[in-house]
């Protein structure tokens, strides 16, 4: 069990672990009022909106990376002014993964969230705001609280689809080691080189794990279920 686990590299999967997180936590704060607006809005505008964030959806990862790629390119005004002002490179690092994964992964925080807002009732917010409550404090305090299952479902699916990046994140980051070459980029470089023993090793791990989040959401969900009976 020693052996097997000193030929696994753990770099590429700390690292989808730490790109993840952090694009999970900008998409919540992003993402919570542009849901909230979404549910709420009877604007004309609302069709368009919910087609432009659900694009990534339906956008081959190769279309979405390249436009990523040519916007934090040094070449866009983009890239050329976080270089020139701030010495950052969007492009070959990870903030230009965080940022390409913030685009890729945005649906997968925003459903959830609009419909967890949407199934909540009016009346209760409306009693809210009656007594007093701000927007902020209603989505905070009540709203958020009584939707449980869909921002545990926004959360860790959101993580998990962002673990599981390939194309955008090659596309825009590249393979460097301990800055880019997250663990889907790693098993890709296995099979380019046929070493196939490693690529089953990290895509069973990747398998096992993908497993374990989708079976807490389900057990989260049907326990918050059972709980409202």
């Amino acid at each position: 069990m020693a052996d097997f686990f000193s030929n696994i590299e753990f770099a590429p999967f700390i690292l989808s672990f730490k790109l993840a997180g952090i694009t999970t936590l900008i998409l919540f704060i992003l993402a919570l009022p542009l849901s909230w607006y979404l549910s709420q809005t009877k604007s004309k505008a609302k069709p368009i909106l919910e087609a432009i964030t659900a694009l990534p959806l339906v956008l081959p990862p190769s279309v979405l990376g390249f436009y990523l790629l040519y916007a934090l390119s040094y070449n866009s005004f983009l890239g050329s002014f976080f270089e020139e002002y701030f010495g950052i490179k969007l492009v070959f690092n990870f903030t230009g993964l965080v940022i390409a994964s913030c685009f890729y992964s945005l649906p997968f925080m925003v459903q959830p969230l609009q419909s967890g807002f949407e199934s909540i009732n009016k009346n209760m917010l409306e009693a809210s705001y009656i007594s007093g409550k701000s927007k902020v404090q209603t989505i905070l305090k009540v709203a958020l609280p009584n939707m449980k299952p869909s921002l545990m479902t926004a959360l860790i699916v959101t993580f998990a689809h962002t673990v599981g990046e390939f194309g955008v994140v090659l596309m825009v980051g590249g393979s460097i080691p301990d800055e880019t070459k997250v663990a889907s980029v790693a098993i890709y470089e296995f099979v380019e080189i046929m070493d196939y023993k490693s690529a089953h090793i990290y895509s069973a791990i990747m398998l096992v794990i993908s497993f374990l989040v989708l079976l807490s959401v389900y057990i989260f969900n049907q326990k918050q279920k059972k709980s409202f009976l």
